[in-house]
């Protein structure tokens, strides 16, 4: 994996968390930062599962990889993160 294969993920990853944002109807309970950060962070994941499973350099398939996981990553964050906790006593 090269610096520019990483530097590309990152960049990726933080262009599908800032568009998720985009996706997300009304007002969203997690921060435009922590989305761009769980995007690059998966797409940076997506890149190594790539390169691991031997695709190889610049290629559809890997920024598939990685802009699929970025994408799944910020919906959990964004589904998960905005639920009130309820306490039953």
């Amino acid at each position: 994996m090269t610096v520019a294969g990483i530097v590309a993920a990152l960049a990726v990853g933080l262009a599908v968390g800032a568009l998720g944002r985009l996706a997300v109807p009304g007002r969203s309970g997690v921060p435009l930062w922590l989305t761009m950060t769980i995007g690059a962070a998966a797409a940076l994941l997506g890149a190594i599962s790539a390169w691991l499973v031997g695709v190889r350099g610049f290629s559809l398939l890997g920024l598939v990889v990685q802009a699929g996981l970025a994408a799944v990553g910020v919906v959990i964050v964004a589904a998960t993160a905005g639920k009130e906790r309820s306490d039953s006593r």
